[in-house]
């Protein structure tokens, strides 16, 4: 009876209604604050992966076996990668004078030796005949993507005057491995819109990616 007699007296409780912020029960303004943020968070999270992908392609270098190595290792890596060396193309006395100013004014601390071992490969790999690697290329969004015989009409038009679509048939490599062969290879004559070099990056990944099941 007692139990009854409260209730009949406060019905509001009775029927379920929230209590007051001084109850245990929080007001709906403040869940819909909680949701609001939860939502923000899921929206950063969402949004920050795809801003990274608007930054400049980089080229990736094939590191050197032997010798040229060991100097490169012990003397260069714990300061940058060789990654940036594609960026020039420079003869003997370039290089030269790229490394002793990026040493300034302690000196690169290589022996002779060392040095013209390092030269001689610098020269050899992006020497003057050779075409620097883009440093302002950023791979445009895309919303269409290219169907088989699109994808190898393009290739027969801008690859094939240097090398034939067997070679691409031979070769597996992730999105950015083929962007920046593309890019390379654009700078080198292929004739290819930033459009059309995506859309072939993206089927390049797709057809000839380093998935097991491609």
């Amino acid at each position: 009876m007692l139990i009854k007699s409260l209730m009949l007296a406060n019905p509001q409780r009775a029927r379920g209604r929230p209590r007051s912020s001084k109850g245990s029960w929080p007001r709906a303004p403040f869940c819909g604050l909680l949701l609001i943020g939860c939502l923000a968070g899921v929206v950063i999270l969402a949004v920050t992966p795809l801003a990274g992908q608007n930054r400049a392609t980089r080229p990736k270098v094939q590191r050197p076996d032997g010798p040229v190595w060991e100097v490169i290792r012990k003397n260069c890596t714990a300061c940058h990668g060789i990654d940036d060396y594609a960026f020039h193309s420079l003869d003997r006395v370039g290089w030269q004078t790229l490394i002793a100013d990026k040493h300034k004014p302690d000196g690169d601390g290589l022996s002779d030796a060392d040095r013209n071992l390092l030269l001689d490969w610098l020269v050899m790999k992006f020497g003057p005949d050779t075409k620097p690697f883009p440093r302002t290329y950023v791979p445009p969004e895309i919303t269409t993507f290219f169907s088989d015989p699109e994808a190898n009409r393009l290739m027969n038009r801008a690859c094939t005057k240097c090398h034939g679509v067997d070679r691409v048939e031979k070769t597996r490599n992730s999105t950015e491995g083929w962007r920046v062969t593309l890019v390379d290879m654009r700078e080198r004559g292929a004739q290819l819109s930033d459009q059309e070099l995506e859309q072939l990056v993206e089927w390049l990944a797709r057809v000839w990616g380093t998935n097991q099941d491609n």
